[in-house]
């Protein structure tokens, strides 16, 4: 097509062209430039007008080299000249693509002719050029997806609408070994099924070729020698406009590494899964290693509590060697697995026979041909080295990717069946030990005690039981706090532990209780070894800034005189424990049939104080507090009495103790208050002079902030102030560290509610504390007051008492004033209130009223008369 204009380009360079000629030239839709033997342009058509963007009058008589690419016009000149001078025509007559820039900087591909006429000596040239830019960009895809199809590590197939091969690369020949030649015209599932492809995958992925979309699959598939292959495989049709189908595109991933990993961790978290014991799943992951990385040879060793190495499994490593290898310490330089627990992190040697950490091991592993080691610490969630896993080379080697997957998943997998383990292990110590003391607890010990008897019953033989529990627990927890109690349980069990034999069982209870069994014992060694318990237990015990002296009661019942069953065993001991209590504490006391006598007659009164309380059997009786001087009355102490349908008068000694031990203090100390402030208002309304009611609460309710709501609203019901009601409490409550009885107490104090602290006396470390306390009044324990005529000791500690209380500006209030004589005594050394037998003994509201009408009419009888 070109044969025409290059005539009409001859024409133009020796002056011959008519105008309708130039004006064919003008008007080519190919761009059209002469220059001539100076290379100036002489002609620029239309088309090379838009083909460069530069107007005619622009170019025209200026150097060609204008038209040309920027970074070559330094030198197109010296090109043509070269063309001009030498003759050597390598560009005239024939066709090159050349790259063009345009006037505003834009470039394009245009497909070039050059002719060259020569008029005498001066020559001319002529270029046509046509734009391929949309060409050379086609072709530069074609050649791009050539690269990827054939340059790419994934196999590719594509099939024609009967799903039969046009094209494979070579990642297809790579992983399958046919050649194109090979596979043309056979359809993909026919070709690389084997044994073991899943046939039901194999045809989802047939079918899927056949619709408009495309699919993702896992396969196994089979090359030309046989070998099987994991491939992901991705198929993609094109569909034709009249719905069927052109071609199918497949790309298929090698994932054997990640499936052989996938199958390997299944594996092992199966194993875990399914609770086997942490050397079965060591043994299976050194097996897979080697099954699915064959040039090497898997260890795991765990790392022992004295930093020793303990091999765990190693199955391809001789005896010999593993023997060797057992008890070894860790350390900087100790191999490669030593090494690395040593320091915690990954180490790699590659040429053992040379690497100085392996300089005192090297003979142990090269004889075995073993040449190079990588080993990478196993780490617990807290960053303990528990073990490490090792891979050994029978030449010199570094990891590659593939088996630094393989160590990364083995190491979490190890770690994660080392947890499991461990947690078992303390779901079954939680389950079967005492978290604080280490000794079986109540549920073990009685499996340990069913064995006990068992056997003790087969050879008709006699076994002691003990129950042990310390003396004042509650109250050293109480005011010293349960930490300090936490630790002191410890030092008791830590003695239990050193006195006891191989052969006994030991354990805890609960609380501050402990039981300890001895088998083949009768009555005689259990009282013998009973009584060097209790000597090794007084010992005084150090914890922080305190020294504590403590004891145990030990009760104990005989098998099989005692029962022959361990509920029965275990009743009867804590019987006899609550009288070694009763009779003095630090003792002990063998179960005694009028012992089980008692426990029912208490549990009888237990039920019957319960039905008391709920159906309002008890009342309160009231005893006079006056002062002394003047002998007004100071107020009146609420105390609990109970008169029994069928049993008569219970003592409050028996029945206020019982309703602590089995629950009931709160009901009590509830009731108490309600009735006495009802009781206090009923006085109010009939204008009877009572300043105020004392009550005593048990130490239960001070640790509760919400006493403080249960007393605000005893008292708006009841229509009374704060100063009508005073609260007595024990000195446990009083000397209680815990945050929440301070806040209780403070409480109670800012609405205003006096406190007195009741039995002054009777603990052992309340007068060093007496003067930081939250209290009102200070009521001295009777105990005192009734040795005042026969103990000049008891003289000395009331008067003591007497003094610190007076100093302190507490009210002074004595009880169980009995003789006219400790009320004189009493009186002279400053005590300002007593109450007891010699004034009144407690009394029911009515003769309450009616002793307060007669003592106001006997003052008003000495007063003289008006007249």
């Amino acid at each position: 097509m070109f044969t025409p204009l290059v005539k009409l380009a001859g024409k133009l360079r020796r002056g011959a062209l008519a105008s309708a000629e130039l004006q064919a030239l003008a008007q080519a839709i190919d761009a059209v430039v002469s220059i001539d033997s100076r290379n100036r342009i002489t002609f620029f058509n239309a088309a090379a007008e838009k083909l460069w963007g530069y107007r005619r009058d622009e170019v025209l008589g200026r150097n060609v080299s204008l038209l040309v690419p920027s970074d070559i016009r330094p030198v197109h000149d010296s090109l043509i000249n070269r063309n001009r001078d030498t003759g050597v025509d390598r560009i005239v007559g024939t066709r090159r693509e050349i790259r063009i820039e345009r006037k505003d900087g834009s470039t394009f591909w245009g497909s070039m002719s050059l002719s060259k006429v020569r008029l005498g000596k001066k020559i001319t040239y002529t270029a046509f050029i046509r734009d391929v830019s949309a060409d050379v960009q086609l072709r530069e895809e074609r050649h791009l997806l050539s690269l990827v199809a054939h340059e790419t590590d994934n196999a590719v197939i594509i099939c024609d609408g009967n799903m039969q091969i046009q094209f494979v690369n070579r990642g297809f020949t790579t992983l399958f070994g046919y050649q194109l030649e090979e596979v043309r015209g056979k359809r993909p599932a026919h070709l690389l099924a084997g044994p073991e492809t899943d046939r039901e995958t194999l045809e989802r992925v047939s079918q899927a070729a056949l619709r408009p979309e495309s699919i993702y699959e896992e396969l196994l598939l089979y090359g030309k020698q046989g070998d099987a292959t994991w491939v992901s495989t991705v198929v993609n049709p094109t569909i034709g406009k009249d719905g069927r189908l052109q071609h199918s595109i497949s790309v298929l991933t090698n994932i054997s590494e990640t499936k052989q990993l996938q199958l390997l961790q299944d594996s092992i978290l199966e194993a875990v899964a399914c609770g086997l014991p942490v050397s079965e799943v060591a043994e299976r992951i050194c097996l897979q290693v080697e099954r699915i990385a064959p040039d090497v040879i898997a260890s795991v060793v765990r790392i022992d509590k004295e930093g020793c190495i303990r091999p765990l499994a190693a199955p391809s490593l001789p005896d010999s060697y593993i023997q060797l290898l057992d008890g070894l310490p860790i350390g900087p330089n100790v191999g490669s697995c030593g090494t690395a627990a040593f320091r915690g992190t990954p180490v790699i040697v590659s040429q053992i026979d040379t690497d100085p950490l392996w300089a005192d091991y090297k003979h142990l592993a090269l004889p075995l041909g073993l040449q190079a080691c990588w080993s990478i610490p196993i780490k617990a969630r807290d960053g303990r080295v528990v073990g490490t896993f090792a891979l050994y080379y029978r030449k010199q080697a570094r990891p590659s990717q593939f088996q630094h997957r393989i160590i990364d998943a083995c190491v979490y997998l190890y770690a994660l069946a080392l947890e499991r383990e461990e947690a078992n292990a303390r779901i079954l110590t939680l389950a079967l030990y005492d978290e604080l003391t280490g000794l079986p607890n109540r549920w073990f010990l009685r499996e340990k005690l069913d064995q006990a008897i068992a056997r003790t019953r087969e050879r008709g033989s006699q076994m002691a039981f003990l129950f042990l529990d310390l003396d004042r627990f509650k109250h050293i927890n109480d005011s010293l706090g349960h930490p300090i109690g936490d630790r002191l349980l410890q030092v008791v069990a830590q003695r239990l532990k050193q006195h006891a034999q191989q052969d006994w069982i030991l354990g805890r209870f609960g609380g501050d209780e402990f039981v300890l069994v001895l088998p083949d014992c009768g009555a005689e060694r259990a009282g013998s070894e009973v009584e060097r318990l209790l000597a090794c237990m007084v010992e005084p015990v150090r914890i922080d800034d305190h020294t504590i002296t403590t004891s145990v009661s030990i009760g104990i019942s005989l098998f099989p005189h005692d029962g022959d069953d361990i509920d029965t065993l275990f009743k009867h001991a804590d019987m006899a424990m609550y009288q070694a209590k009763s009779a003095g504490r630090g003792t002990f006391r063998f179960f005694s049939h009028d012992l089980n006598r008692r426990a029912q007659d208490r549990l009888t009164l237990e039920t019957a104080l319960r039905v008391a309380i709920s159906t309002r059997q008890l009342t309160l009786h009231y005893q006079p507090q006056v002062r002394l001087g003047d002998g007004s009355l100071y107020g009146v102490e609420a105390l609990a009495r109970w008169q029994h349908p069928a049993h008569g008068t219970i003592s409050p000694a028996q029945f206020v103790p019982l309703a602590e031990e089995c629950g009931l203090g709160d009901a009590l100390g509830e009731w108490a208050l309600d009735e006495a402030c009802s009781q206090l208002s009923h006085w109010r309304r009939l204008r009877l002079p009572v300043p105020s009611v004392s009550v005593n609460l048990s130490p239960r309710h001070f640790r509760s902030i919400k006493l403080v709501e249960l007393v605000s609203d005893t008292l708006r019901r009841h229509g009374l102030s704060a100063c009508d009601l005073r609260l007595e409490l024990t000195e446990g409550a009083m000397l209680d560290t815990r945050s929440e009885t301070r806040a209780t107490l403070a409480a109670i104090r800012a609405l205003g509610i006096q406190l007195a602290m009741d039995d002054f006396g009777t603990g052992y470390s309340s007068l060093s504390q007496l003067g930081q306390l939250a209290i009102d009044e200070l009521k001295i324990d009777r105990g005192f007051i009734h040795q005042l005529e026969e103990s000049a000791r008891a003289r000395t500690l009331a008067s003591g008492v007497i003094r610190i209380g007076t100093g302190l500006n507490l009210t002074l209030v004595a009880e169980g004033v009995e003789t006219e004589y400790q009320r004189r005594f009493l009186e002279e050394h400053g005590c300002q209130i007593v109450q007891g037998y010699l004034l009144a003994r407690p009394l029911p509201p009515e003769q309450l009223e009616a002793w307060i009408s007669e003592r106001e009419a006997l003052t008003a009888a000495r007063q003289p008369s008006a007249a």
